[in-house]
């Protein structure tokens, strides 16, 4: 079940040269990893992803009405650990007060992937996986597990975002409350060829194999890292210097993202890429391709919370979605850091995202 790495691309952060100016945290006991036995899954592009598994963890404790539980789904490169910025006392998600339940998206390594598969839908032979797929596993473990029927709220970021925008959409009646940080209902034509880009950075490499690979494409891996740090933060991050923290340099942080991925599964990276890239909440069964009607069918409350220097997720593109969200909210990350002040990346803003969920999430509780 597990993967190389477990490393988050926002966790790079972490090891690169930009500061994480928080207290040390009080070393915690590792939370168990669970498994959810699917069989044979059916996926959206009609083939089976067979003896399918999904990797989740939880905290907190359900209470008997079951209406407490919050869904945390995984972004790109991500895992079960991806939203510890938000979690614990005095944060937005309290275990105290929320049945949390964080689960890895299909490919990432921890649930059935393309590294982890045996038999004939191994490594090249995998399966397709869309976010629709990714949701309806996370929904058949909320009900058939868990036998709830209704969740307090699904938080995303990134790729996660994605997946909780398609929750309202998919399950309306399922879903009270939706929290999309740097994430957008539909992949737009600047992210699909972006992406393009970072899918070319592993294909490139010789060793690559068209999937069929023998020895990691290391190559390809630095080249996926090197396109990344170009993007993750906005141009004013870079201006303002604040890759000097802690005495860091320009190559120092290119080298930091370059060795990021070097331990993780090409094939793995690749398919969670193509999801991304392809993913459209208008495509649901019934939206027949009308963006304006699928977001006008979600019935939970939804706050979006954009970065105003995303460069994967445009903010700009959030708020035309918003306008389509009946009663949605907007709150627009006011950082320089990019796409990963809304993973937790900007110190200075994380308790303003903490607080600003907790008060949403307050409000849905209500």
């Amino acid at each position: 079940m597990k993967r190389s790495c477990s490393i988050s691309f926002v966790i790079v952060l972490v090891i690169s040269a930009i500061a994480r100016a928080e207290p040390p945290q009080t070393a915690q006991a590792p939370i168990e990893i669970q498994t959810f036995e699917m069989a044979d899954f059916p996926l959206e592009s009609g083939k089976a992803l067979t003896a399918a598994k999904l990797a989740y963890t939880t905290r907190g404790t359900l209470n008997e009405a079951k209406s407490n539980a919050i869904l945390l789904p995984s972004p790109y490169s991500g895992d079960h650990t991806s939203y510890d910025f938000l979690i614990g006392p005095g944060k937005a998600i309290d275990p105290a007060v929320y049945f949390i339940i964080a689960t890895n998206q299909l490919g990432n390594g921890f649930s059935s992937s393309p590294s982890n598969t045996t038999g004939p839908q191994k490594g090249a032979d995998f399966p397709a996986i869309s976010i629709r797929d990714d949701v309806e596993a996370t929904y058949r473990l909320v009900t058939q597990k868990f036998g709830i029927e209704r969740l307090l709220a699904v938080v995303g970021f990134s790729m996660g975002g994605q997946q909780a925008m398609q929750w309202a959409v998919s399950h309306p009646d399922s879903i009270r409350g939706v929290v999309n940080l740097c994430g957008s209902a539909r992949e737009y034509p600047f992210g699909i060829v972006r992406l393009e880009g970072a899918k070319g950075a592993i294909m490139g490499d010789p060793t690559f194999k068209e999937g069929r690979y023998t020895e990691p494409p290391v190559g390809g891996l630095r080249a996926l890292g090197a396109h990344w740090v170009a993007w993750a933060y906005s141009p004013q991050w870079w201006r303002d210097g604040e890759y000097k923290a802690r005495g860091g340099t320009v190559e120092k942080q290119v080298e930091g993202w370059k060795s990021a991925f070097v331990s993780e599964d090409a094939n793995n990276l690749l398919l969670q890429a193509v999801k991304w890239q392809k993913h459209d909440v208008a495509g649901t069964p019934g939206m027949n391709g009308d963006l304006g009607k699928a977001l006008g069918s979600i019935k939970a409350k939804v706050l979006l919370m954009p970065s105003r220097t995303d460069q994967y997720f445009l903010a700009t593109d959030v708020e035309a979605e918003g306008r389509l969200i009946p009663g949605s909210r907007l709150f627009v990350i006011p950082s320089t850091f990019g796409h990963t002040a809304g993973g937790g990346g900007d110190p200075a803003m994380n308790p303003t995202l903490n607080r600003t969920i907790k008060e949403f999430l307050d409000s849905v509780g209500n």
